[in-house]
């Protein structure tokens, strides 16, 4: 199944020696745990296991920070390593509770130390919070820190905006969008069916979708889409809540609409709504013929009328599905994924193998467990948490390369950066470090294969992927778009709106007599609920990366340096600046998509099958 370590990488021996200093060069510049000194040590999420870490913790320490003078570049700098010492605190027991209620969704006792965290610890925080932001906005030596020293004046762009955007009245609302998502991520989780005497999450039943023989498709289609109609009216529920309150943060803080307020809370300082739009266009335009081209060829190589949704995944050739792993192997992920890392570039399996199951890795899916994958950061001991729920199917081992993505990023920046406040990027580019190494990763499928036809079909799947998800992208981004410009707009005329925009993406799939499973097609999508407009990032970040992979195949050495040095940088360049470390172009336009829509249509005519 697994073919030995070593032995080629970027289609060069490794005895290439540019490639050699390469690896020697960046070889695991691993980040070190942060030792406390302002925070008692007994707090260390780390070290405390099940104990709760409560506001009476931490009060003391805020009020400590907010007596300081911060009259000297010397005292400033002072109070950012201990407010990022804190913050770095804090924010690894708010993601320790994350990640423990996503993964037991059904455990009352850890779903009450969320929540208390959640009711009883963020909302209090909040408002001393805010009150550190402006002190530091206020500071007299902040013009000289920020003149010395350029990535703290982003720092003071983006805290000026958080103070700018801060409503008291909003704190309530945040949290009531928490236990909201509770109740959906709840629904979600307990999600199973009953398919052929075997219980199955809706995750693990998506393998049956890639059988040759239709009638199991479709019943299994039906099965999974039945399963979610059942929650659609409490689904709807909980959207209707969340929308409302979200009209009221906007309303509070002054805002038109909640799409205005999301704009700027997301520092989105870079592109403009109207840019989003127009991607829409440029994928509607440059894209979506050749989306309609490919499902025909599916729709004939099949020998069906028509595309139904069941049709989608199925191998052309008649193929059983492709199983990279068995599903209850989560080692044999692992180590699959670890040895692709490898075969790109060294240094990545160095530091992939770094994260051990438990500890840094949750990838089965089964009950009781939120949907999707993530990738978290443990920022008190700088590790990076990945989440997924794997159910032996080839979208995971692309699921595993991209949150890998993610947990390189993570590690690299907080190496190269201390402070907690600058480590993150934006979110456009993080996501290119995610889905370049899906790009990167799929020439060493083979590693989960035996038979080169099964990585070859692996690979044409994943380059097929990459078209048909910019479709998908802009149908949610532009859902969100109508959503939040539209207050207080009825169900019927969501429906309606949802109707027009995923049909204009949808390409040849018939889905005659299938109307409720159309118009509840985007409730399986947790980031509407989760993290409202977070989606378009997924759009730029896609071009970034294809980008970077046509650079890759020119030149792996030279792209892998830039590539790495990127992502080091962290939060501390502007969002164009990143893109422009990493060789590539902040751009999402028509004339940008073209050219790469192209070289993934030549790439997929050069693969056999």
């Amino acid at each position: 199944m697994t073919p030995p370590h070593g032995g080629v990488f970027f289609g060069c021996t490794v005895g290439d020696r540019r490639l050699l200093l390469l690896s020697e060069t960046y070889r695991a510049a691993m980040p070190t745990p942060l030792t406390l000194s302002f925070v008692p040590a007994e707090l260390d999420p780390a070290e405390s296991g099940d104990r709760r870490l409560t506001f009476e913790d931490l009060e003391p320490l805020y009020e400590d920070l907010l007596a300081r003078d911060l009259a000297t570049q010397e005292a400033l700098r002072g109070w950012l390593n201990d407010y990022g010492e804190l913050a770095s605190v804090v924010y690894e027991y708010s993601s320790r509770r994350n990640i423990d209620h996503a993964c037991h969704t059904d455990d009352d006792a850890v779903e009450a130390a969320y929540l208390h965290f959640v009711r009883d610890v963020s909302p209090k925080l909040a408002p001393l919070g805010d009150r550190l932001t402006r002190q530091y906005l206020a500071s007299p030596a902040r013009d000289a820190l920020e003149a010395s020293e350029p990535k703290f004046a982003l720092l003071g762009r983006e805290w000026q905006t958080d103070a700018d955007l801060y409503r008291e009245a909003n704190i309530p609302l945040f949290t009531q969008l928490s236990e909201l998502n509770v109740r959906y991520d709840k629904r979600i989780g307990d999600m199973q069916v009953e398919f052929r005497s075997q219980t199955y999450t809706l995750q693990q039943l998506g393998r049956f979708f890639e059988e040759p023989d239709r009638e199991t498709r479709e019943e299994a289609w039906r099965l999974a889409t039945g399963r979610r109609l059942e929650d659609r009216e409490p689904i709807l529920d909980i959207f209707d809540e969340m929308l409302k309150i979200r009209q009221q943060i906007a309303d509070h803080a002054g805002f038109p609409d909640f799409r205005a307020y999301c704009w700027k809370s997301k520092k989105r300082f870079d592109y403009t709504p109207q840019d989003c739009l127009d991607f829409g266009d440029a994928v509607d335009a440059a894209l979506m013929p050749r989306i309609r081209e490919l499902d025909a060829e599916r729709a004939a190589a099949l020998g069906v009328e028509s595309l139904r949704p069941w049709d989608t995944s199925v191998d052309l050739t008649g193929g059983s599905p492709l199983a990279p792993f068995a599903p209850e192997d989560e080692a044999g992920l692992i180590a699959g994924g670890s040895d692709v890392f490898r075969r790109v570039w060294p240094p990545l399996a160095e530091a992939f193998d770094t994260m051990r199951p438990g500890r840094n890795l949750d990838l089965k899916s089964r009950k009781g467990k939120r949907a999707g994958g993530f990738q978290a950061t443990l920022s008190r001991v700088r590790e990076p948490f990945i989440f997924m729920n794997a159910a032996g199917l080839q979208r995971d081992v692309d699921t595993l390369l991209h949150e890998g993505g993610h947990a390189f990023h993570y590690l690299w920046a907080s190496a190269a950066e201390p402070s907690p406040f600058l480590q993150h990027a934006p979110l456009e580019f993080c996501e290119v470090a995610s889905m370049s190494m899906e790009l990167l990763g799929c020439d060493h499928y083979g590693v989960f294969y035996d038979d080169p036809a099964q990585a070859a079909r692996a690979k044409r799947k994943q380059l097929e992927g990459v078209l048909r998800v910019l479709p998908w992208i802009a149908t949610i981004d532009g859902f969100q778009h109508w959503l939040y410009t539209h207050p207080g707009h009825s169900r019927a005329q969501r429906v309606e709106a949802w109707r027009s925009i995923f049909s204009r993406f949808l390409g040849g799939v018939d889905y005659t007599a299938l109307g409720d499973a159309f118009d509840a097609r985007w409730q399986a999508q947790g980031h509407l609920f989760h993290v409202p407009f977070y989606y378009i990032e997924y759009g730029i970040a896609q071009l970034g990366s294809l980008q970077l992979w046509l650079n890759y195949k020119k030149d792996p050495a030279g792209t892998l340096s830039a590539y790495r040095d990127a992502l080091s940088l962290g939060g501390t360049r502007p969002l164009p600046e990143l893109f422009e470390a990493a060789g590539i172009r902040f751009k999402f336009d028509a004339q940008t998509l073209r050219p790469l829509v192209d070289a993934v249509v030549a790439e997929l005519a050069e693969l056999p099958g």
